[in-house]
C-alpha cells in the first residue's frame, strides 16, 4: 500500500490556519468578557450610607478611596445646602448620590404636598450643587406605601431599600457594626449604613479589608443594576429579597 506524502507547505498552512482560528476564538472570548456587565463577572456588593453629608463623611471617603471602593450616598437636602463642597467631593470621587428627603420625615405620615416638597427640594439642591439630578431616592426608615410610590412616579424617582440593615444607628459599637456588615454581605447585596455614625466610619477599614479577602468588589448602585433602568416609583430591591 503506497502512502502519498503530504506537502510540507500544506501542513504548515493547516497549522497556521488552526492557530489563527484559536487566536480569533480567544479574542472573541475576551471581547465577550469585556462587554459582560461588571457584576456578572465579579462578586459585587453595594454599600449605602444615609443621612449625610456629615463631619465624619470625609474620613469615610478617605477609606473608600484607599480601597478603591465606590458607594452610594443618600443625602439629606438640608445637609447638602450646608455642606456643598463635601457633596461635590462625594460626587467627584465617583460615588452615587441619591435623594433622602430634606428633613428625614416618615413620608407615609405626610400629605401629598409635603412629600413633594421634601423630595423635590432635595433633588433641586443636589442639582444646584453637582449639576446632576439624583436618579434614585430612599424613603427615610424605608417608610413607603402605594400612595408614596405613586407620588414617586410623578417625581420620576425609583425607591431604593436594602437587602440588609446593620442598625448601626442603634448599635453605636464599632465591633458590632463590623460583625453585622460582614454577616449581611452577599453577592449583589445592598447594605444600609450611616455615615453620621462615627463607629460605622471607624468600622469600615476592617470591613472593606475582610470583604476584599472574600472576593467582593464595592460598587455604586448604578453599577450593581448592570444597566437595568428602574421605573419611577419602583421599589428595589423588592421587599423580602
Amino acid at each position: 500500500m503506497s502512502v502519498v506524502p503530504t506537502p510540507a507547505g500544506s501542513a504548515t498552512a493547516a497549522t497556521t490556519k488552526t492557530a489563527a482560528v484559536t487566536r480569533a476564538e480567544a479574542k472573541q472570548t475576551e471581547t465577550n468578557k469585556k462587554t459582560e456587565p461588571y457584576c456578572a463577572r465579579y462578586k459585587c456588593i453595594a454599600l449605602t450610607f444615609d443621612d449625610g453629608p456629615w463631619p465624619y463623611t470625609p474620613g469615610l471617603l478617605d477609606t473608600l478611596k484607599k480601597h478603591k471602593a465606590k458607594a452610594t450616598f443618600f443625602l439629606l437636602g438640608r445637609k447638602v445646602a450646608y455642606r456643598p463642597e463635601l457633596t461635590r467631593r462625594i460626587y467627584e470621587e465617583g460615588h452615587d448620590i441619591g435623594n433622602h428627603t430634606w428633613t428625614h420625615p416618615s413620608l407615609t405620615k405626610l400629605s401629598d404636598g409635603e412629600v413633594f416638597e421634601e423630595v423635590s427640594t432635595t433633588s433641586e439642591i443636589i442639582y444646584q450643587t453637582i449639576g446632576k439630578r439624583p436618579e434614585y431616592m430612599r424613603p427615610p426608615n424605608g417608610a413607603t406605601d402605594s400612595r408614596v410610590s405613586g407620588l414617586m412616579v410623578d417625581l420620576g424617582l425609583p425607591q431604593i431599600l436594602w437587602t440588609g440593615s446593620t442598625l448601626d444607628w442603634q448599635a453605636r459599637d464599632t465591633k458590632v457594626i463590623a460583625e453585622r456588615t460582614l454577616k449581611l454581605a452577599k453577592r449583589n447585596g445592598v447594605i444600609l449604613l450611616h455615615d453620621i455614625v462615627p463607629e460605622t466610619v471607624k468600622a469600615m477599614p476592617g470591613v472593606l479589608t475582610a470583604l476584599e479577602k472574600q472576593g467582593y468588589k464595592f460598587v455604586t448602585l448604578t453599577t450593581l443594576l448592570q444597566g437595568r433602568k428602574l421605573r419611577p416609583g419602583e421599589i428595589y430591591p423588592p421587599r423580602g429579597k
